[in-house]
């Protein structure tokens, strides 16, 4: 039985994260990493939204939804095949947990669908470790946005980038994390974040770029 032992405080940030069972791939196609993506915004909310019409509707546009009274903000994000990471932190009492039993049971019951399988899919509960100081919080948005570049270099951490330009070229066209909004595309999913619930680490897109190119000259 997994236990966490991370207690969740309002106004601090927390490293969430998940993976599949037995490592296995969470995603499988576009298909799933946008739904997934699209949940991250429609579920951020105290409400009940019933999120079936998703499949029904090719026309439904999930972010002229309103959102009100939202559970958690969302600092960054990342999807890879079989885990994602979030930074995220409480805006209200028991936000991040009500909001992760809201994403984890409802991509679960589309995928589960989709696959036409029964059972669980992530490994137990969901992960989490508390950002306490400002040293390692910065370093997370580093390390979740860097995540992408296993797929194209699996040893880039333990033996350095062999491409930096290309890495770099990857991660820009890399959809289903939230690195596209922090170096300045203009993309409707920037309405998943809520920059301004955490440190101003990043005054413009250029110094974002200039941490990532730091970390990518040094092994993480």
């Amino acid at each position: 039985m997994s236990i966490r032992k991370v207690n969740f405080v309002g106004g601090e940030y927390y490293h969430i994260y998940n993976r599949g069972n037995s490592k296995q791939k969470i995603f499988h196609d576009n298909q799933d990493y946008r739904r997934f993506v699209d949940l991250l915004y429609l579920l951020n909310n105290s409400q009940n939204l019933n999120v079936f019409h998703l499949n029904r509707s090719s026309t439904f546009d999930v972010y002229e939804t309103k959102i009100d009274n939202k559970l958690v903000s969302i600092g960054a994000y990342c999807l890879m095949p079989n885990h994602f990471h979030l930074l995220a932190t409480e805006k209200t009492e028991g936000g991040i947990s009500k909001f992760m039993q809201k994403l984890t049971t409802a991509y679960v019951m589309y995928y589960n669908k989709k696959q036409e399988r029964t059972g669980g899919l992530f490994e137990g509960k969901f992960k989490a470790e508390h950002a306490g100081d400002d040293r390692y919080l910065k370093y997370l948005y580093s390390y979740v946005h860097l995540n992408p570049i296993k797929l194209i270099d699996k040893k880039w951490k333990e033996e350095g980038v062999k491409d930096r330009n290309e890495a770099l070229k990857y991660l820009g066209e890399y959809k289903y994390s939230s690195y596209l909004d922090y170096i300045g595309e203009n993309r409707i999913q920037n309405k998943i974040l809520d920059m301004d619930s955490f440190p101003k680490y990043f005054s413009t897109d250029k110094a974002f770029k200039s941490e990532i190119f730091e970390w990518l000259n040094y092994n993480i």
